[in-house]
């Protein structure tokens, strides 16, 4: 698709058997404090949540970004019983380079490894390939978060290379973080693959 054609980010739903993901509000703040401050959510993240002070602010600057253009946060939805179960965003959004981030992802821990966080995966990967025509979708986490670097290569994402002393951390550590990629040439093998694990109810 060429860049000009790219569509802007808009708040949207996206919906599938087990998760729905909605635009994130001020509204859904309430609502994800029963999971919000696990602190094995933030061991590996920039920013910490450990209040709901912290996550007012966490849910402003994802709503800032979104009113620049630059990024369409999610609250994660639990579709079976209406529970907000965490956040998700699409981020770092550069539409003349047909390119975006899915990234800023945390889960309460009952569903983390389920069929839930790998179908949140797909429709954030469709809406960002088959809706907006992305080029290519960028995913990174801390070169020392293993469970995370696992997850992603999962997904069928090519790990590209580390930047070095990318990133401080709230906790003063810096931070390396390493890249990863799908290009629209791999998506359908991708798609594919996550399709599969979904309909064997394997977990991501």
């Amino acid at each position: 698709m060429p860049p000009n054609s790219v569509p802007p980010l808009t708040p949207v739903v996206l919906e599938g058997r087990w998760v729905r993901l909605e635009p994130l509000t001020l509204a859904h703040v309430p609502k994800l404090t029963h999971v919000a401050f696990d602190e094995d959510l933030w061991k590996w993240t920039v920013e910490q949540v450990r209040t709901e002070a912290d996550l007012v602010a966490y849910v402003q600057r994802a709503l800032d970004q979104q009113g620049m253009g630059t990024a369409q946060p999610f609250a994660t939805v639990e579709r079976s019983t209406g529970r907000a179960i965490g956040s998700t965003r699409f981020a770092q959004f550069e539409r003349e380079h047909s390119r975006v981030e899915i990234g800023w992802t945390w889960i309460g821990r009952e569903w983390q490894r389920t069929a839930t966080n790998t179908e949140a995966k797909l429709l954030m990967l469709t809406h960002a390939f088959d809706t907006l025509g992305m080029r290519r979708v960028e995913l990174k986490t801390d070169v020392l978060n293993e469970r995370s670097r696992r997850a992603i290569a999962r997904l069928g994402a090519v790990e590209e290379g580390i930047f070095r002393q990318h990133v401080m951390t709230n906790s003063g550590r810096v931070r390396d973080t390493v890249y990863y990629s799908i290009l629209s040439r791999e998506w359908p093998a991708v798609r594919a693959g996550l399709e599969s694990k979904l309909a064997s109810g394997a977990s991501q």
